[in-house]
């Protein structure tokens, strides 16, 4: 009996000697990143478009951080042979915050353009070509940021962080 409990006590020990003890861990620093989680905020995005000779026009979304994407039509149509065809819009990417007052904005804007691609005697056929601006830039939230110029107009976007 004697040696059974000695046997326990010798294989406790050994037990005992190999556990290695865990080091303490360090209190986390104030405003480290594992304690810095961040409150969800939306944002508005508006992209508005002005082209020569018309009034201007302009896309407005709400959404959180990531991915975004909208399709839908344009108000005016395109006539071909006395059809109206309507001609899409698409806005899609998506947003992350930098911080407080700054984030990257990927972004696609486009449209479908229609175009003819034959007559038959009195009917014609068409197809729609997508065209658009695709792009990465770093926007100030609030402040509006002209993306793109030319002939045909400007397109300008605008970020903004809705507050509870």
């Amino acid at each position: 009996m004697k040696t059974l409990h000695l046997l326990i006590v010798s294989l406790f020990a050994a037990i005992v000697c190999q556990a290695q003890l865990m080091p303490p861990r360090p209190p986390m620093p104030p405003n480290s990143p594992a304690e810095a989680v961040k409150d969800p905020v939306n944002y508005v995005i508006r992209v508005e478009w002005n082209e020569p000779k018309a009034e201007s026009k302009f896309l407005e979304i709400l959404t959180a951080e990531g991915q975004f994407d909208l399709n839908t039509i344009q108000k005016n149509s395109v006539k071909i042979n006395n059809s109206e065809v309507p001609v899409t819009l698409k806005f899609s990417g998506s947003l992350t915050a930098l911080d407080g007052e700054k984030g990257r904005l990927q972004l696609f804007l486009g449209r479908t353009v229609p175009y003819v691609t034959g007559s038959t005697g009195m009917s014609q056929s068409y197809s729609q070509m997508s065209v658009g601006l695709n792009s990465t830039f770093i926007v100030k939230f609030g402040k509006a940021q002209v993306i793109q110029s030319d002939e045909n107009g400007e397109i300008s976007v605008l970020v903004k962080r809705v507050e509870k």
